[in-house]
């Protein structure tokens, strides 16, 4: 935890960082629908992002060679229960049910089909099920939190779990994450892998993480955020969410640079 720093500090930079991307815009710069590396208020950027360049690979006289030793996957790796995160095990997890649901779509808003979605996520108290994990709140023995399917013909992808809960984390002092879920897309092969966040509508830390607002472009902020949607709600047992993973062009989804 960065010394001495409290959440109106980190505010305050937050203001400082959006004052200046609006500058930018008036003065004619486009759009940033990714995040600065050097974002001033996610103390961690600087030591998490890649400090040299891509290493080229040089695919046209072999193009599966870069493939051939990376992991595979076939549709059969992926189970009817893997998608669906409060059954992977002999009982009921604790917390909130929900079904996530959208589609995959490039940037002509055409469905990416059979692509493989995975997703990670805390529990309902707020803590991963991983041996790093620092904070203190119970695990559930019945909820791992991580799944994972295939987009439909229409790029559709649904997962039925448990609304995370938030959790804190040391980038200041009082620093609380909202509640969010982690999606990886990955495309035709494991070296086309993209990461990014899901949030909940009407979170009351939304305004306050700075890695949510290290996306310093309102719009695509607000593209992070899931939308409730009463349909995807099944009756007696889940709310539903709605939120599109979009890859490329001006209405893409942020993704986490270096994975």
């Amino acid at each position: 935890m960065t010394d001495a720093l409290t959440q109106a500090d980190i505010d305050r930079e937050i203001a400082a960082e959006r004052a200046a991307y609006e500058k930018r815009l008036a003065g004619g710069a486009p759009a940033e629908h990714h995040p600065r590396r050097d974002y001033a208020p996610y103390r961690s950027s600087v030591l998490r992002h890649p400090k040299r360049p891509p290493v080229a690979v040089d695919v046209s006289r072999d193009p599966e060679l870069v493939e051939l030793s990376s992991p595979v996957f076939g549709s059969r790796d992926v189970t009817e229960t893997d998608n669906d995160l409060t059954r992977q095990h002999t009982g009921e997890p604790i917390g909130e049910r929900i079904t996530v649901s959208g589609r995959l779509l490039d940037r002509d808003g055409r469905p990416v089909r059979g692509q493989l979605v995975e997703i990670w996520q805390a529990n309902s108290a707020g803590r991963y099920a991983h041996l790093r994990e620092r904070h203190d709140a119970p695990l559930d023995p019945n909820f791992t939190g991580v799944g994972r399917t295939l987009t439909g013909t229409d790029g559709r992808y649904a997962f039925t779990t448990i609304r995370p809960g938030p959790y804190p984390w040391r980038n200041h002092v009082g620093a609380w994450r909202p509640a969010h879920i982690h999606f990886s897309v990955f495309g035709t092969a494991f070296t086309q892998r993209l990461v990014t966040q899901m949030y909940f509508p009407g979170d009351p830390l939304l305004p306050y993480d700075p890695i949510l607002h290290s996306v310093t472009d309102d719009a695509a902020r607000q593209r992070l955020v899931a939308a409730y949607d009463h349909g995807l709600s099944v009756p007696e047992f889940s709310l539903g969410y709605r939120w599109d993973i979009v890859l490329d062009g001006p209405r893409a989804t942020w993704t986490e640079e270096g994975r």
